[in-house]
């Protein structure tokens, strides 16, 4: 029996462990699964984890007021200590690139516990852009014992770093896993909890989704963002312009200073992971600086404008299911304009191939570690 623990924090970490988490589930014989949560985002977490119906071993609860990446670094460091005397697992999973995968990654390497990180080799060769999620998953890569890279380009990224080809496999993405779970549980449910929840939406009318909340944007680059939405607004009155806006103060503030009073601009609360789910797929394009949604948004046949000016999932550029536009006002309205006015242009990016993966990736996982000849805990 090994016991292996998953240490995670933020939504988009929960969204991406929840289904490889159900499937080592499935084999209680062999595998004993625990689960550590930091908290690092409280009720965006907490969502993912109630819809998922996953019941963590272990909470730090460490989110307050104001943190800093000191605050976060230091708690989580101290916190882990703790479960990894208690728990003593034979390998820890930690996924992507939050400053609780570096901690939960550098703890697990001052015990001596291996190390399996999952979305491995993403770069975006710019140490501060995303910041400070670029140096924290550098810093994981170069700690862990087992890669799980999502893409041959995650793969080459690590490779080019000097990590053994041996330790590196191919997975594809647990969020496309995540995601179909998702679509099936709300095709279950229907519509109609969804449809009186954006009760304010038109839906016979093109939707744009924004969602933007990058903390190397914040300041002038997070304003050119808001600007070139009110832009599109005033240009395209009978569009719906959805933004699900962020719980930073830094990202708040400016989004309704320039947003608000908006017909046609929806500024809502951060929505649970089903929810964003399904005003995705009825969305027309995205625009976001959110990994995940880059990886999610072409699965739905959804072109992506990325608002930021570089990118660790240049897959999706490269494959034409996204753009980069970065956060210039003139080039995000220019994009924008061409998707919703031209037709060719859109179906050009909704019917590109997504490049991330066909659902399967946990399954691929599971079974490396039950094959005793491809990874030894």
């Amino acid at each position: 029996m090994q016991t292996l623990l998953f240490i995670f924090g933020t939504r988009p970490e929960a969204v991406k462990m929840a289904p490889l988490i159900k499937e080592f589930q499935k084999y209680p014989d062999e595998f004993n699964v625990r689960i550590a949560v930091t908290g690092q985002h409280r009720e965006m977490l907490d969502q993912v984890l109630k819809f998922f119906n996953i019941q963590p071993d272990y909470d730090l609860n460490l989110m307050k007021p104001n943190q800093t990446l000191f605050d976060v670094t230091a708690d989580a460091l101290r916190g882990m200590e703790k479960i990894l005397d208690e728990v003593q697992p034979n390998l820890i999973i930690v996924q992507g690139d939050t400053t609780t995968v570096f901690t939960g990654a550098l703890a697990g390497f001052y015990k001596k516990i291996p190390i399996a990180h999952l979305e491995a080799g993403l770069r975006s060769g710019d140490k501060y852009s995303p910041f400070p999620e670029e140096i924290n998953r550098i810093l994981t890569g170069h700690i862990a014992d087992y890669h799980w890279a999502p893409t041959e380009q995650a793969k080459k990224n690590l490779l080019s770093e000097g990590i053994k080809e041996e330790k590196i496999h191919v997975v594809q993405n647990t969020v496309i896993d995540a995601l179909l779970l998702a679509l099936e549980l709300l095709k279950k449910e229907g519509d109609t909890k969804y449809l009186e929840f954006f009760k304010d939406i038109d839906f016979n009318k093109k939707i744009v989704l924004v969602t933007a909340h990058r903390r190397e944007s914040f300041g002038d680059p997070f304003e050119n963002i808001c600007n070139a939405v009110k832009e599109l607004s005033s240009k395209y009155p009978n569009v719906e312009f959805v933004y699900p806006v962020h719980l930073n103060p830094n990202v708040r503030e400016i989004v309704y200073r320039i947003l608000s009073d908006i017909p046609n601009v929806h500024l809502i609360e951060p929505l649970d992971y089903p929810y964003m789910v399904w005003i995705m797929n009825k969305s027309y394009i995205v625009l976001t600086d959110s990994g995940g949604v880059q990886e999610e948004a072409p699965s739905l046949g959804k072109p992506v404008l990325v608002l930021r000016d570089v990118t660790e999932r240049q897959e999706g550029v490269d494959a034409g299911t996204a753009k980069l536009v970065g956060t210039d006002k003139e080039l995000i309205v220019t994009e924008a304009s061409k998707l919703l006015d031209n037709q060719e242009e859109y179906s050009k990016m909704a019917k590109s191939v997504n490049p991330y993966g066909d659902g399967k990736a946990s399954e691929r996982i599971v079974t490396l570690l039950r094959d005793k000849n491809k990874i030894t805990i």
